[in-house]
């Protein structure tokens, strides 16, 4: 079940409304990057996740965001539905689709479910989210280095605080795993190059940890090893007619 406070988490409090902005703001309600996505994002990794700290985690922060996609749907309300209409429409987008949030991004884009990153692996997801989270992130710092109205600066500074604080908690699961630097994971064991890297952009070579001993062997100069492949055989294929014939 479901229960809904109608306080919002933080104060979403704007003084100098901006139709403008309230249509940058749909980056984080209805984009790929926002709060909708996240929020469903960590609920349905969650059904799959057999470690129930882990479940009760992705949970408690899926509910969040869900709240946090309230504090952006209530700011994008205050930047447009208190304005004259005339001053509305100087934004395009709802000078189409009305005053308030909608589910598209700050270009007219639906929301669709190709935003969500989920699987069936709880060390795959929880590393996906650590990405989720650094894209909301960079979002969120975009829009508060292009607000003007503090009511608004400090309601998204939190959500952005919130997005470094959740990155820690999946780190911090994954540490749990012994999987926060291990790459391995799964059931199925790789083959002999595991260890094995190319040098494939040839100029300006620079070597790393990355490409260095003791973890890694580097290629120098890799060869291809699979041979030529068989040509293949259609006998739909134009030619394949004309030699008949």
């Amino acid at each position: 079940m479901f229960y809904h406070r109608k306080e919002t988490i933080v104060p979403v409090d704007v003084k100098k409304p901006d139709p403008r902005y309230g249509q940058f703001l749909l980056e984080q309600f209805g984009g790929a990057t926002g709060e909708l996505s996240a929020a469903l994002q960590y609920w349905v990794q969650s059904f799959h996740v057999t470690d129930a700290a882990i479940r009760d985690m992705l949970q408690d922060i899926a509910i969040e965001e869900f709240s946090h996609l309230e504090v952006v749907g209530k700011l994008i309300e205050q930047h447009t539905s208190t304005l004259d209409q005339t001053d509305v429409y100087a934004a395009p987008l709802f000078r189409v689709r009305g005053v308030g949030p909608h589910f598209v991004d700050s270009q007219g884009s639906a929301w669709t479910a190709a935003y969500l990153n989920e699987g069936g692996n709880v060390v795959r997801d929880l590393r996906a989210n650590i990405a989720s989270e650094a894209g909301a992130r960079q979002t969120y710092e975009a829009l508060i280095h292009a607000s003007t109205d503090e009511g608004t600066t400090k309601a998204l500074t939190h959500l952005l605080t919130r997005e470094i604080t959740h990155a820690q908690m999946f780190m911090s699961a994954l540490d749990k795993m012994g999987k926060l630097d291990d790459p391995y994971f799964g059931t199925i064991k790789p083959d002999e190059t595991v260890d094995l890297v190319f040098n494939l952009s040839k100029g300006e070579d620079f070597r790393g940890p990355w490409n260095s001993e003791p973890k890694f062997r580097l290629e120098e100069n890799p060869q291809p090893m699979g041979g030529f492949p068989p040509s293949p055989v259609n006998p739909d294929d134009e030619k394949m007619r004309l030699a008949a014939e």
